[in-house]
């Protein structure tokens, strides 16, 4: 099992849209990195839904419930999509500033790559956002 950041504008597609839509294709990701980690996604894989830009907050938890295939929204280049499903809210937010001045959680992409938007976590990275969010896992 892996684990995974993704970022998302709310005003362009928030968690409580995932949830209310119930699952989503995450494409449009026009990055190499980003990317690759799409393509390193696996089935059930545990993902943290993170709002970006103004709230700067992580929110949820998905799963991916599909594994990359091709973007259809991509008009040309090599672009992949996975598809994921809400597994559930956070029982608290956990800030971006949380998350820096924790000194575990130093060495993520969410600190060092701020603007990559789909990228890896270590297991412990990933339980101890949780913790911070006061939500177990697995929830």
């Amino acid at each position: 099992m892996n684990f995974w950041l993704i970022k998302s504008e709310p005003g362009e597609y928030s968690f409580d849209d995932l949830i209310k839509d119930g699952s989503t294709v995450w494409s449009g990701v026009r990055n190499y990195a980003a990317r690759n980690n799409l393509r390193a996604m696996k089935l059930n894989d545990p993902v943290l839904f993170y709002h970006s830009v103004d709230d700067k907050e992580v929110v949820g938890i998905c799963k991916v419930s599909k594994e990359f295939y091709p973007d259809p929204t991509a008009l040309e280049g090599d672009w992949s999509v996975v598809e994921v499903v809400p597994w559930g809210k956070l029982n608290k937010v956990v800030h971006l500033s949380q998350i820096k001045s924790n000194p575990s959680l130093q060495n993520i992409a969410l600190v060092r790559i701020g603007r990559l938007s789909v990228m890896p976590l270590e297991r412990e990275a990933f339980e101890t956002i949780l913790k911070i969010g006061e939500t177990p896992f697995p929830m």
